[in-house]
């Protein structure tokens, strides 16, 4: 029997995989130096924490979830997004009361949720994120974004654009919402059941409907922008000061709502410009979310985020023309011919891996000619050429594979001598 893939999923192969491992090397950097900390949370969760966290009118919570019960009848979900899991640990561990405020983390890892597979939309997809806990100051609003927008313009992409909204304080958000039910409600019957649904529960996710996104009330709907109040005016105008500051382009969108219920007063988007990207335009989303602390059980607490997609940036990429270092050539090859030189290759392949040598050899019988070879397509810097007649004078020839220069060494001293000759000594 031959077996298949999950739809949805993929696998990440040698040489591809080096891609994922430099961009999320250069998303650790930049967080490093927004002192951003790595938290790590687990892949399943109690389901109802997205139920009450990302919020039951969501699509997610809705059609999205991969729920099930473990053999104690409890029901637990394979985590669709990672802001409320890392909310979750921040109430549990009492981070609300560590010295150092806002607390600000980071994290990677799979997530998953059933929808219809397509060109960077998977089942099981990598998200990478970012949340800051404990500060209501718009300036931390202007950081997270900054960050954002620094993982792409630092990978080389162009054309990358950061639109803004406010989805305004509570007082706010109510005044909009009554507005859009009364502008939705006439007219409902002609939306899809969802959205019928979200009339009463959450009319600003109608905005959001794929079905219904062309339909002309949506065109007219409402603008959040003129309802909200002097302090919300305020908080945004903040906002986009601190933006301005920082020299970083954005444009004002007031159509723009996150598909999550927890999102309050700045809400964001990144996008790319330009062809080629198909239909899915935008890289990542985030926004700020205060009450979702306080939802999920803890003290009142302010906190503002984003996520990204890993498959979408390397989309993205991919569309632009941006190469990615390709798998790291290796720094040593040994080659041996004859038993006895066979003999001693585990060890010096160990002594030069142990003194920090990427080092590997043939182990499926090649002929020198074919271990050259093998060298070569690997991207070997020096080749250890080991005989049986070397042996018996206990050395070994170290060769530079781009110069073609030679050097006769003792075998006890060819990692350190390789080791040398790599750093130019």
């Amino acid at each position: 029997m031959a077996f298949q893939i999950p739809r949805g999923t993929q696998d990440i192969l040698p040489g591809e995989a080096e891609k994922w491992q430099l961009i999320e090397a250069k998303a650790r950097d930049i967080c490093r130096r927004y002192n951003y900390k790595e938290i790590r949370t687990p892949i399943f969760e109690q389901t109802e924490l997205f139920a009450r966290g990302v919020g039951d009118t969501t699509d997610i919570v809705q059609k999205e979830m991969y729920e099930f019960k473990d053999r104690g009848g409890r029901s637990l979900t394979l985590r669709p997004e990672g802001t409320a899991p890392v909310v979750r640990s921040y109430v549990a561990e009492k981070m609300h009361g560590w010295v150092e405020q806002p607390v600000k983390l980071y994290y990677t890892g799979p997530m998953f949720r059933y929808e219809r597979p397509q060109s960077g939309r998977m089942r099981q997809f990598v998200q990478f994120g970012v949340e800051a806990l404990g500060s209501a100051d718009p300036a931390v609003d202007a950081e997270v974004m900054a960050l954002a927008m620094d993982i792409y313009k630092e990978l080389g992409l162009k054309q990358v654009c950061l639109v803004i909204n406010s989805l305004g304080d509570t007082a706010s958000r109510n005044a909009h919402r009554e507005a859009l039910t009364a502008h939705f409600s006439p007219r409902i019957d002609e939306f899809c059941e969802d959205c019928q649904t979200r009339l009463h529960k959450n009319p600003l996710r109608i905005l959001d409907c794929k079905k219904d996104r062309d339909h002309e009330l949506i065109s007219t709907a409402p603008s959040i922008l003129d309802y909200l109040n002097d302090e919300s005016v305020a908080y945004f105008d903040e906002v986009k000061r601190y933006l301005d500051d920082m020299a970083i382009d954005y444009t004002v969108d007031s159509s723009l709502v996150r598909g999550l219920d927890y999102y309050n007063n700045t809400a964001f988007e990144i996008m790319l410009e330009g062809e080629g990207f198909g239909a899915i335009t935008t890289l990542a989303g985030g926004g700020r979310y205060n009450g979702l602390v306080e939802d999920i059980g803890g003290p009142e607490t302010p906190g503002i985020g984003f996520a990204m997609s890993f498959e979408r940036l390397l989309m993205a990429l991919d569309v632009q023309g941006i190469q990615l270092s390709d798998e790291a050539p290796l720094d040593a090859y040994i080659t041996a011919i004859g038993d006895e030189a066979k003999a001693v290759v585990p060890k010096l392949l160990h002594e030069l891996r142990a003194s920090g040598v990427a080092a590997d050899t043939d182990y499926t019988g090649k002929k020198m000619k074919a271990q050259m070879k093998a060298a070569n397509r690997q991207g070997a810097k020096i080749v250890l050429l080991i005989g049986d007649e070397e042996l018996k004078d206990n050395q070994v020839t170290l060769k530079d594979m781009k110069t073609g220069d030679q050097q006769l060494v003792s075998l006890d001293q060819a990692p350190a001598k390789t080791s040398a000759w790599l750093k130019g000594e």
